[in-house]
C-alpha cells in the first residue's frame, strides 16, 4: 500500500473515532468524571497523532539562501539582509 493512502486512510479513521468521542460527551454519554477523562484524555492523544499526519503530509518548505539577520551589536536590534 501507498504510504500517503496508508496516512490519508489512518487520518480519516482517526478523525472519525474523534468525532465520535465529541458526540459521546455532548449527547450526555459520560456518566461518572472518570469516564470523561478517559475520554478527553482519548481526545487529546487522536488530535496530537492528526498533527503529526498532517505534518507529514504536508510538503517540506525549502529554505531560501536569503534571510534576515539581526544586529544585537548596535543596541538597537535593527535588521540587515
Amino acid at each position: 500500500m501507498d504510504d500517503i493512502l496508508l496516512l490519508t486512510k489512518t487520518q480519516r479513521s482517526l478523525s472519525e473515532r474523534l468525532q465520535n468521542i465529541g458526540d459521546t460527551i455532548l449527547a450526555g454519554g459520560v456518566d461518572n468524571m472518570e469516564k470523561y477523562k478517559y475520554l478527553i484524555g482519548q481526545a487529546h492523544a487522536i488530535q496530537l497523532t492528526l498533527q503529526d499526519i498532517s505534518n507529514l503530509l504536508k510538503p517540506k518548505e525549502q529554505e531560501d539562501e536569503q534571510g534576515n539577520v539581526i544586529d544585537i551589536g548596535d543596541g538597537k536590534g535593527s535588521t540587515k539582509n
